[in-house]
């Protein structure tokens, strides 16, 4: 019998698909047309070593009234010891508070949330993650995953 945490896996489309979507999705959300794909937000920050301004198209998960993008891309470390974020969501910016999230046990908690949320088909599509089976993976099926794949959680939160 093989472990099922061992299938969760990243799954995205092709890089050069994943460039053109973003850049689509980077200009739409901006936007009146924006307002309905409220599934995915354009993260912008300001690079921590480059000074660069970066605007990142990334699905949209909110628990409790926070905004979560869940991934293992590199400009996750932009976000280490929090970092202002202008957060554009159905068409609408406002300033935010980001917050790397990298522990594992954490990260695996709030991807359980998130996947249950959605249900385990829309689950798989917005979180770029591919699981097995009909259910959603447990906290720690998601807690080894974290660890194994490089996952990372980013709180965006509004600022005080």
């Amino acid at each position: 019998m093989t472990d099922q945490s061992a299938t969760i896996e990243i799954s995205h489309p092709p890089e050069a698909v994943l460039r053109a979507l973003n850049t689509v999705l980077r200009r739409a959300l901006r936007t009146p047309l924006g307002a309905p794909i409220g599934d995915f937000m354009v993260v912008g920050f300001t690079g921590r070593k480059t000074g660069r301004r970066y605007a990142v198209p990334v699905s949209a998960h909110r628990l409790d009234g926070d905004f979560y993008a869940l991934l293992n891309a590199g400009w996750k470390a932009n976000f280490r010891g929090g970092a202002v974020a202008d957060v554009t969501y159905r068409g609408k910016t406002a300033p935010m508070q980001g917050t790397l999230i990298s522990d594992p046990a954490a990260v695996g908690e709030i991807a359980e949330r998130v996947a249950t949320a959605y249900g385990p088909k829309k689950a798989q599509r917005q979180m770029g993650l591919r699981f097995p089976g009909a259910g959603v993976p447990s906290v720690a099926e998601f807690t080894e995953a974290a660890g194994r794949l490089g996952l990372v959680a980013v709180k965006l939160a509004p600022k005080a």
